[in-house]
């Protein structure tokens, strides 16, 4: 899509038609393939927001650190604590206070994998890159 809209917009000289941002979202949960999913993503220029084990980590962050390996099942379970009825829709009135948290909290778990050797290991996320790209384009021109 990313490639069609490119040919779009040189063919109809217009520049707009062209994505300014593309972005692949995706849980590791027990995929096979996800070695070969960012590989694909970086050669077109896509970039990524991986969750390991899965995409609730982000939710997570917005109530606790979560250094520890954690599976799915006990994620879950740890978003229904802080979101009584949490069922796969974030409620994002609830979520949003405490962005600024969540935010600062995948960052330093980002940094922490980092010198570890240890990017994309469970836990992780790369969500906070994607909200903050979306956040900062959001933001009224000067």
């Amino acid at each position: 899509m990313k490639k069609d809209a490119a040919a779009r917009a040189k063919r109809e000289k217009d520049e707009n038609l062209k994505y300014d941002h593309v972005w692949c979202v995706f849980d590791v949960d027990e995929h096979p393939f996800v070695p070969e999913a960012k590989q694909q993503t970086r050669a077109n220029g896509i970039e990524v927001a991986v969750s390991n084990p899965c995409f609730e980590l982000w939710a997570l962050l917005h109530f606790c650190d979560q250094r520890a390996h954690i599976e799915r099942g006990p994620l879950h379970h740890k978003c229904k604590e802080y979101m009584p009825g949490y069922e796969k829709q974030l409620p994002c009135s609830q979520l949003h206070p405490l962005y600024a948290d969540a935010l600062q909290r995948a960052t330093g778990l980002e940094r922490w994998q980092a010198s570890r050797d240890c990017e994309e290991a469970n836990p992780s996320t790369g969500v906070h890159r994607l909200m903050e790209q979306i956040r900062t384009l959001g933001r009224p021109v000067e």
